[in-house]
């Protein structure tokens, strides 16, 4: 038996139950992420539920060069990129801009306190959020009752095209600031104390030891979760998305997705949307591919 067929077998017996335990999640994967990959091939095809996958007849590119010819495709794209470039300029440094203002706060019960508050917005439904916003941002809502108090008309915020993106992403830094967080003040954790005690001794105040020792010290963390976020670039969820939009404010607020949803599911063009799917995956991995490759090269942080 070769050395590294030794090997192997000896690790198996060794951590047998380690392996078993994580046969579950292996399983997961392959079942649910690798096994639907063999339905790729719908994008390339004619696809025709009753002949089935390999009864359709191939047709090429002829949906990729569709989907880039028709007049969706630009606002598509353009919808896509700015909402996830907004939620990476807002949405992302808001939960490392709060963590660091938990730092600093040496009452307990006051930091555990602000911490649950903000915390508790992650628990709560997509559909009951946006069930919030369209009771408070409705003509007769709480926010219209408090700007006809200045004289202002009612707004129609959720009719307004203008209007959609920032509350798309103010929405989503209520509700998720407080637990992204939670990583952050775990990197901030694991900093060594003593290279504060030395930063105190050398006369530097608190907006200093942050600068110079507790951004440096949580930047590897900083740099992966930025890595991991532009890997999910052209991947607006959604689900919130399709709670949130109607027809009149597709121009801002019609996305990658909810194209794919509304032409694959309600319309049924399974091709096309699986075309269209299969294009936002590519662009994503290589956008997660390129911002690794910048990383690596400008820095030590990397993912791989």
């Amino acid at each position: 038996m070769p050395a590294r067929r030794r090997t192997v077998v000896k690790d198996l017996r060794r951590n047998k139950y380690i392996y078993l335990m994580a046969l579950p999640v292996v399983a997961y994967y392959l079942v649910f992420h690798y096994g639907p990959m063999y339905g790729l091939l719908i994008a390339f095809k004619d696809f025709n539920t009753s002949a089935g996958i390999w009864g359709s007849p191939w047709v090429g590119f002829d949906h990729f060069k569709d989907f880039f010819q028709s007049h969706y495709f630009g606002r598509l794209l353009r919808n896509t990129v700015l909402i996830n470039v907004y939620e990476l300029l807002f949405a992302f440094p808001a939960s490392i801009v709060l963590a660091l203002l938990l730092n600093e706060i040496r009452s307990s019960m006051f930091k555990r306190t602000i911490q649950t508050v903000s915390y508790l917005p992650h628990f709560i439904s997509i559909v009951v959020v946006v069930g919030m916003m369209v009771d408070f941002l409705a003509t007769d809502g709480l926010i219209n009752q408090l700007i006809a108090l200045f004289g202002l008309e009612p707004i129609s915020f959720l009719r307004e095209p203008g209007w959609f993106r920032f509350l798309y992403v103010s929405s989503g830094i209520w509700q998720s600031i407080g637990w992204g967080s939670i990583i952050y003040l775990a990197a901030i954790s694991n900093i060594d104390p003593a290279l504060y005690e030395a930063a105190k001794m050398d006369g530097a105040g608190r907006w200093k030891q942050t600068l110079h020792i507790t951004i440096p010290g949580i930047m590897p963390t900083i740099v992966i979760l930025l890595i991991l976020n532009m890997g999910s670039m052209m991947s607006v969820g959604s689900e919130k998305v399709l709670l949130m939009y109607n027809p009149l404010t597709y121009e801002t607020a019609d996305v990658i997705s909810t194209f794919v949803y509304r032409k694959g599911i309600l319309e049924a063009n399974y091709g096309y949307t699986a075309a269209v799917g299969l294009f936002n995956a590519v662009i994503s991995f290589a956008l997660i591919v390129t911002a690794n490759g910048i990383s690596k090269r400008v820095s030590e942080n990397k993912l791989w």
